[in-house]
Protein backbone atom coordinates (compact mmCIF):
# COMPACT_ATOMS: atom_id res chain seq x y z
CA UNK A 1 0.00 0.00 0.00
CA UNK A 2 1.71 3.29 -0.88
CA UNK A 3 2.31 6.33 1.56
CA UNK A 4 -0.15 8.85 2.06
CA UNK A 5 0.13 12.13 1.42
CA UNK A 6 0.52 13.93 4.86
CA UNK A 7 0.59 17.54 2.77
CA UNK A 8 -3.20 17.20 2.46
CA UNK A 9 -5.75 20.08 3.87
CA UNK A 10 -7.46 17.80 6.05
CA UNK A 11 -11.11 17.97 7.24
CA UNK A 12 -11.76 20.95 9.06
CA UNK A 13 -10.33 24.17 6.70
CA UNK A 14 -12.49 22.33 4.11
CA UNK A 15 -15.55 21.90 6.30
CA UNK A 16 -15.19 25.11 8.32
CA UNK A 17 -15.39 26.49 4.25
CA UNK A 18 -18.36 24.83 3.35
CA UNK A 19 -20.17 25.31 6.51
CA UNK A 20 -19.41 29.53 6.08
CA UNK A 21 -20.27 29.12 2.09
CA UNK A 22 -23.81 27.62 3.27
CA UNK A 23 -24.48 30.16 5.75
CA UNK A 24 -24.16 32.97 3.30
CA UNK A 25 -25.85 31.17 0.39
CA UNK A 26 -29.01 30.77 2.78
CA UNK A 27 -28.52 34.50 4.47
CA UNK A 28 -28.03 36.22 1.14
CA UNK A 29 -29.83 33.91 -1.46
CA UNK A 30 -31.89 31.87 0.28
CA UNK A 31 -30.55 28.89 -0.97
CA UNK A 32 -29.73 25.80 -0.05
CA UNK A 33 -26.70 23.16 -0.97
CA UNK A 34 -28.08 20.43 -3.26
CA UNK A 35 -27.16 18.78 -6.08
CA UNK A 36 -29.53 16.14 -7.55
CA UNK A 37 -31.30 18.37 -9.40
CA UNK A 38 -28.70 20.25 -11.06
CA UNK A 39 -27.89 16.43 -12.87
CA UNK A 40 -31.81 16.35 -13.95
CA UNK A 41 -31.37 19.97 -15.54
CA UNK A 42 -28.36 19.04 -16.99
CA UNK A 43 -29.25 15.96 -18.64
CA UNK A 44 -32.77 17.83 -19.46
CA UNK A 45 -30.88 20.52 -20.86
CA UNK A 46 -28.66 18.35 -23.52
CA UNK A 47 -31.61 16.17 -24.29
CA UNK A 48 -33.23 19.10 -24.98
CA UNK A 49 -30.41 19.46 -27.97
CA UNK A 50 -31.22 16.52 -29.56
CA UNK A 51 -35.10 15.70 -28.70
CA UNK A 52 -36.53 19.16 -27.79
CA UNK A 53 -40.25 17.98 -28.79
CA UNK A 54 -39.37 15.13 -26.14
CA UNK A 55 -38.22 17.41 -23.55
CA UNK A 56 -41.08 19.60 -23.76
CA UNK A 57 -43.92 16.12 -23.48
CA UNK A 58 -42.02 15.10 -20.48
CA UNK A 59 -44.04 15.94 -17.29
CA UNK A 60 -41.05 15.73 -15.15
CA UNK A 61 -39.02 18.06 -17.16
CA UNK A 62 -41.97 20.60 -17.03
CA UNK A 63 -41.74 20.52 -12.83
CA UNK A 64 -37.98 20.31 -13.00
CA UNK A 65 -37.29 22.95 -16.22
CA UNK A 66 -34.01 21.53 -18.29
CA UNK A 67 -31.61 24.74 -17.44
CA UNK A 68 -27.19 25.43 -16.53
CA UNK A 69 -28.81 27.07 -13.19
CA UNK A 70 -26.40 28.08 -9.82
CA UNK A 71 -26.92 24.57 -8.75
CA UNK A 72 -25.18 23.54 -11.89
CA UNK A 73 -22.17 25.76 -11.83
CA UNK A 74 -21.82 24.84 -8.17
CA UNK A 75 -21.41 21.39 -8.95
CA UNK A 76 -19.22 22.72 -12.00
CA UNK A 77 -16.99 24.94 -8.97
CA UNK A 78 -17.30 21.65 -6.52
CA UNK A 79 -14.62 19.90 -9.55
CA UNK A 80 -12.57 23.26 -10.44
CA UNK A 81 -12.08 23.65 -6.29
CA UNK A 82 -11.03 19.76 -5.38
CA UNK A 83 -8.91 19.92 -8.84
CA UNK A 84 -7.36 23.13 -7.32
CA UNK A 85 -6.85 21.75 -3.87
CA UNK A 86 -5.86 18.20 -4.92
CA UNK A 87 -3.49 20.11 -7.41
CA UNK A 88 -1.80 22.84 -4.60
CA UNK A 89 -1.55 20.04 -2.00
CA UNK A 90 0.65 17.90 -4.46
CA UNK A 91 -2.05 14.44 -3.69
CA UNK A 92 -3.56 14.78 -7.73
CA UNK A 93 -3.01 12.17 -9.89
CA UNK A 94 -5.33 10.37 -12.44
CA UNK A 95 -6.23 6.92 -11.57
CA UNK A 96 -9.07 4.38 -13.51
CA UNK A 97 -8.94 2.21 -10.14
CA UNK A 98 -8.27 3.89 -6.77
CA UNK A 99 -5.81 1.68 -4.97
CA UNK A 100 -8.37 0.45 -2.13
CA UNK A 101 -10.85 -0.69 -4.58
CA UNK A 102 -7.86 -2.64 -6.69
CA UNK A 103 -6.82 -4.39 -3.65
CA UNK A 104 -10.17 -5.95 -2.46
CA UNK A 105 -12.17 -6.39 -6.32
CA UNK A 106 -8.97 -6.41 -8.75
CA UNK A 107 -7.96 -3.67 -11.00
CA UNK A 108 -10.21 -4.03 -14.10
CA UNK A 109 -11.32 -0.41 -14.70
CA UNK A 110 -13.80 -1.48 -16.58
CA UNK A 111 -15.57 -3.87 -13.50
CA UNK A 112 -14.92 -0.40 -11.36
CA UNK A 113 -16.99 1.53 -14.00
CA UNK A 114 -20.16 -0.99 -14.29
CA UNK A 115 -20.14 -0.67 -10.65
CA UNK A 116 -20.03 2.73 -10.16
CA UNK A 117 -22.06 3.90 -12.90
CA UNK A 118 -24.94 1.14 -11.15
CA UNK A 119 -24.15 2.98 -7.92
CA UNK A 120 -24.99 6.25 -9.21
CA UNK A 121 -27.85 5.56 -11.16
CA UNK A 122 -29.16 3.88 -7.45
CA UNK A 123 -28.41 6.89 -5.89
CA UNK A 124 -29.95 9.60 -8.29
CA UNK A 125 -33.12 7.18 -8.30
CA UNK A 126 -33.15 7.67 -4.43
CA UNK A 127 -32.37 11.14 -4.32
CA UNK A 128 -34.71 11.99 -7.09
CA UNK A 129 -37.57 9.72 -5.28
CA UNK A 130 -36.83 11.22 -2.09
CA UNK A 131 -37.50 14.80 -3.87
CA UNK A 132 -33.81 15.97 -3.61
CA UNK A 133 -30.73 15.96 -2.36
CA UNK A 134 -30.70 13.99 1.31
CA UNK A 135 -26.49 15.08 1.70
CA UNK A 136 -28.28 18.94 0.92
CA UNK A 137 -31.18 18.63 2.95
CA UNK A 138 -28.75 17.13 6.44
CA UNK A 139 -26.71 20.16 5.51
CA UNK A 140 -29.29 22.43 4.93
CA UNK A 141 -31.34 21.91 8.40
CA UNK A 142 -28.20 21.88 10.04
CA UNK A 143 -27.38 25.60 9.08
CA UNK A 144 -30.92 26.26 10.68
CA UNK A 145 -30.03 24.52 14.00
CA UNK A 146 -32.63 22.17 12.98
CA UNK A 147 -32.00 18.25 15.20
CA UNK A 148 -33.46 16.71 12.34
CA UNK A 149 -30.23 17.38 10.27
CA UNK A 150 -27.90 16.77 12.77
CA UNK A 151 -29.63 13.31 12.55
CA UNK A 152 -29.41 12.72 9.40
CA UNK A 153 -25.98 13.30 8.79
CA UNK A 154 -24.72 11.33 11.72
CA UNK A 155 -26.99 8.47 10.14
CA UNK A 156 -25.27 9.20 6.59
CA UNK A 157 -21.77 8.83 8.52
CA UNK A 158 -22.71 5.98 10.17
CA UNK A 159 -24.17 4.32 7.25
CA UNK A 160 -20.85 5.07 5.37
CA UNK A 161 -19.01 4.06 7.88
CA UNK A 162 -20.70 0.26 8.09
CA UNK A 163 -21.16 -0.19 4.27
CA UNK A 164 -17.61 0.91 3.44
CA UNK A 165 -16.44 -1.73 6.42
CA UNK A 166 -18.48 -4.60 4.61
CA UNK A 167 -17.36 -3.70 1.67
CA UNK A 168 -13.75 -2.86 2.18
CA UNK A 169 -13.44 -5.57 5.04
CA UNK A 170 -12.11 -2.19 7.38
CA UNK A 171 -9.20 -1.40 5.02
CA UNK A 172 -7.79 -5.17 5.06
CA UNK A 173 -6.48 -6.68 1.94
CA UNK A 174 -8.13 -10.06 0.90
Amino acid sequence: MEKKNDRGWGPYIPGVLTGLVIIASAWSAKQYFGASTCFVRASGYLESIFLPEHVTATEYFNRFVPAVDWQVMMVIGIFIGALISSISDGSFKIKAVPDMWASRFGDSPVKRGIFAFIGGMILMVGARLAGGCPSGYGLGEIVQLALSGLIVVVCFFAGGILFANIIYHGGKRK
